[in-house]
């Protein structure tokens, strides 16, 4: 009786190890294991989010430009100013150049995933040890913000 049972948990463990009885497994037969980590997406600069492509206006709309400095004003002023002089968070000059518009609006509208999953995000988290605070601002809003950051990086603005 002992021996059959040491017979059964040895056959057990021989299949739950990927053993089998013709003794293929996943490394001879050519098929790769799967990992049990989740792959990462190459990193494309665009930032984790909803915001897959966005159309820059050229020149830039003066209406959006307004709303947006509205909105930074009422929101985003207290943490980032518009030179390169980081206060909580980092100063908004050349972000335009560094960022792409989709990344800037993702990190805008996606706050919290973008400082879990995106590098760029995380390593700037680790720069100014304050998580940006979700302004619950609309995709439109993104929009207006990110034309005003053109505008203040010298971008024109149509007449």
């Amino acid at each position: 009786m002992k021996n059959v049972l040491l017979v059964f948990v040895g056959a057990l463990l021989f299949y739950a190890c990927g053993g089998s009885p013709s003794g293929e497994n996943a490394s001879s037969s050519g098929a790769k294991p799967k990992s049990m980590i989740a792959e990462e997406k190459p990193d494309d600069g665009k930032g984790i989010g909803e915001i897959k492509q966005v159309e820059l206006n050229n020149p830039l709309k003066p209406d959006m430009v307004d709303k947006g400095k509205a909105i930074y004003e009422m929101k985003c002023a207290s943490c980032h100013k518009l030179t390169d002089q980081r206060v909580v968070g980092p100063g908004w000059k050349g972000v335009t150049t560094r960022r792409k518009p989709e990344w800037t609006m993702n990190m805008i509208t996606n706050v919290e995933v973008m400082l879990e999953e995106d590098p760029a995000a995380r390593e700037m988290l680790k720069e100014c040890l304050v998580r940006m605070p979700n302004q619950n601002l609309s995709i439109g809003d993104a929009r207006d913000v990110l034309e005003f950051m053109y505008a203040n990086d010298g971008v024109a603005v149509a007449e």
